[in-house]
């Protein structure tokens, strides 16, 4: 049994066959529990707010309203604003796009194996990213049909040092922690603190809106 309290995980989906195999799937695993369940867009909202789960399982097409508007009413809330997983069947590239710009940690489709989507609860539950390089490909696309004119950019480097600056760079390119630890010769700790400065200085709550930043500012270019 682990030794620290496990993770919280709410089930947002309006099947619910869909959500009774998540519910048994999340508990057999001793270092996650379900706290609830919602069938709808509302019940989502309602019950993120009064549970207050580390991680909630959302689909992004439900009744009343969908995942995007529930991570929006989420996001509104300062209180406290758990991590977002997205599982569908819907592939699509405007639903990873808008999933990820409105705050999603995770992107993963019902299709995927069990112990991938266990994985997957873990890695946003501390605060990482969930892109796979298919999901990078995608976004990046994204960015490369939906060019920013530059003087609507936000300046986002105001703030940073260089080392900051270029931890940003790596970040934004897909690499994870030991990628750009090698590649800068400098340990996999101090990465990490430098990701920390950077969720802190440009208010971020994880790697994937450090990305959306670092595209939407033009300190990286699609294709470059």
């Amino acid at each position: 049994m682990p030794d620290t309290a496990p993770i919280r995980v709410l089930i947002a989906d309006d099947e619910a066959l869909v959500r009774a195999g998540f519910r048994v799937l999340v508990d057999s695993a001793p270092d996650l529990t379900v706290l609830g369940e919602a069938g709808n867009g509302a019940e989502a909202v309602q019950l993120t707010r009064r549970l207050r789960p580390d991680v909630v399982l959302m689909d992004i097409r439900m009744p009343i309203m969908d995942g995007l508007e529930v991570m929006r009413h989420i996001a509104a809330d300062t209180a406290q604003q758990p991590r977002v997983l997205i599982v569908t069947t819907f592939d699509q590239d405007e639903h990873v796009f808008q999933a990820l710009r409105s705050g999603a940690s995770g992107f993963l489709l019902k299709d995927s194996p069990p112990e991938q989507l266990l994985h997957a609860i873990r890695v946003v539950a501390k605060g990482d990213a969930l892109l796979t390089p298919s999901i990078t490909r995608r976004m990046i696309d994204e960015f490369a049909r939906r060019p920013t004119t530059p003087d609507r950019r936000p300046d986002i480097r105001t703030g940073l040092t260089d080392r900051e600056y270029e931890v940003l760079i790596h970040v934004a390119s897909g690499r994870t922690n030991a990628e750009i630890a090698s590649t800068l010769h400098v340990s996999v700790a101090t990465v990490k603190t430098h990701i920390g400065h950077l969720l802190t200085k440009l208010d971020a709550r994880d790697r994937t809106q450090l990305v959306v930043l670092a595209y939407e500012s033009g300190i990286v270019v699609p294709g470059a």
